[in-house]
């Protein structure tokens, strides 16, 4: 097991209240495990509504000093725990591999991500700064200042532990707000370092709580009086349901949801270089990410080119620990997933495309126990598909060829999903078609993977998005924050 200061002696999870680690008071728990091994990590209690209260409560008293205090003295502990991530990162990405089972490489660009997150939120003197205009009407003044509302909270996946939480936390306390996380529980351990590295970084008491728990867990933060926003990350189904309970509830909400994201790739395309990204795009992280592009769609006249290409690509990655420098792709975060994904292997078989290969026999040795899956490739996935509708998050990539990039789009833009999308061309007019008729928000051009930097938002249409603001970049100042208008007037001046 991994030793941290935040966990018991006798391997339990803790919470993070008001400054100090807190034994949780609830019923239920889960075991995690280390998905390359199955061997056992932690034991995670749930909160209860005692539980979330209590921090509830603390991050409120702690706003009414934190949102008073300069917003130059705001963001000097993020500051600080810039500097602390960056000198810990390794040791995160080995806790995050052991946790989630990710590879090495993916687990320190996750961080890298992070910290940009962070980097960004230094920045909120000059993000949070409204607008003035003189002379708005004779004899006055006019000017918007933003000000924080209270105590926000977000709720984070399993698939990425250190990155996730960062898209928010920075936002809400630089901009005067208390934040509370609620991380998965199914791989707790880089959040749990996360926020010891927050207690070294000096922020007040309660600004900032770490509560671990389960669907009972979420339902009490989103009914709490107390808590002025949620952010979601998940499945979209779940998006759907915590959008509409918190709206009900009266509270800020951006839930982002799931995706079936598509590639498409014309007769002009570099296509070594396509077939390229296009795997890495669909099998990293072993598929577990919303931005996973696993649907393809190929030009008729490059098709078999292009899918001989990818087969060559898939049957080229190395599947095994995510400790070992040499793996492309790690083990599942769960039997429970494995399985589903395995199953929706089967569904592909069974609607008749095409097995191009199949990903479901891999053997680690030494690794026996663990929830591996190697690229699965299917050929002649047409649109009505349940592998070419839904979302699998796992490593399995579904090809078609169609027409033309008109049908391509036609058919992307079919999708009750609009995450993300790619497009490998060698001509710009194809380029800007994409560009102005795909109904998607994370678009990219010759790039595997549309992952918008921190000082972007993070864009989601359609089901894979709920809300009307974003995570990462200005969005996440209008979400923390609301507008005030002061109009001044001196008559004898």
């Amino acid at each position: 097991m991994v030793e941290l200061e935040s966990i018991s002696q006798s391997g339990i999870i803790r919470n993070y209240v008001d400054g100090t680690w807190r034994d949780v008071t609830g019923d239920d728990e889960l075991t995690t495990v280390n998905p390359a091994t199955n061997e056992e990590l932690a034991t995670v209690p749930f909160s209860s509504e005692a539980d979330v209260d209590e921090a509830v409560r603390a991050g409120n008293r702690a706003f009414e000093e934190w949102s008073n205090r300069p917003v130059e003295e705001r963001i000097q502990p993020l500051f600080r725990l810039k500097t602390l991530l960056e000198e810990h990162q390794e040791e995160l990405a080995e806790i995050l591999v052991q946790d989630h089972g990710k590879t090495l490489a993916e687990a320190r660009g996750e961080l890298r991500r992070g910290i940009e997150n962070v980097e960004v939120a230094c920045g909120i003197p000059s993000m949070m700064q409204g607008g003035t205009l003189l002379n708005a009407a004779p004899e006055i003044d006019e000017s918007a200042v933003r000000k924080p509302l209270g105590t926000f909270a977000a709720i984070t996946p399993f698939n990425f532990p250190g990155m996730i939480p960062l898209w928010f936390l920075p936002y809400a306390v630089a901009t005067g707000n208390s934040f509370i996380l609620k991380p998965s529980e199914q791989d707790p351990l880089v959040p749990q370092r996360l926020f010891e590295l927050i207690d070294e970084a000096g922020f007040p008491d309660g600004v900032v709580q770490l509560v671990n728990g389960g669907k009972d867990t979420v339902n009490a933060l989103i009914d709490h009086d107390g808590i002025e926003g949620i952010s979601f990350v998940g499945s979209t189904p779940i998006a759907k349901l915590v959008y509409e309970h918190a709206a009900e509830n009266g509270k800020r909400v951006q839930a982002q949801g799931g995706a079936k994201n598509h590639i498409v790739v014309t007769e002009t395309a570099d296509l070594e270089f396509a077939a390229e990204k296009t795997v890495s795009s669909a099998c990293a992280c072993a598929g577990e990410r919303c931005l996973a592009n696993d649907v393809v769609l190929i030009e008729e006249s490059v098709y078999e080119e292009f899918v001989d290409l990818v087969v060559a690509e898939a049957e080229a990655q190395v599947v095994g620990d995510g400790l070992d420098e040499k793996t492309d792709i790690g083990a599942l975060i769960s039997e429970d997933h494995e399985t589903n994904v395995r199953n929706h292997i089967q569904t592909g078989i069974e609607e008749g495309a095409t097995v191009l290969r199949d990903g479901r026999d891999v053997t680690v040795e030494d690794y026996e126990d663990g929830n591996f899956l190697g690229p699965t490739v299917f050929g002649d996935v047409t649109e009505d598909m349940v592998i070419s509708q839904e979302e699998i998050f796992g490593p399995v990539l579904a090809l078609d060829s169609v027409a033309s990039v008109d049908d391509a789009i036609d058919r992307m833009n079919a999708s009750r999903f609009g995450n993300a999308a790619s497009l490998f061309t060698g001509r710009g007019a194809d380029a800007r078609k994409f560009r102005h008729e795909a109904e998607i928000g994370n678009i990219g051009v010759n790039v595997g993977t549309s992952a918008p930097m921190a000082f972007f938002h993070f864009g989601g249409w359609k089901d894979s998005f709920f809300g009307d603001l974003h995570a990462q970049g200005e969005d996440m100042i209008q979400f923390y924050t609301d507008k005030a208008i002061y109009i001044e007037r001196w008559p004898e001046a």
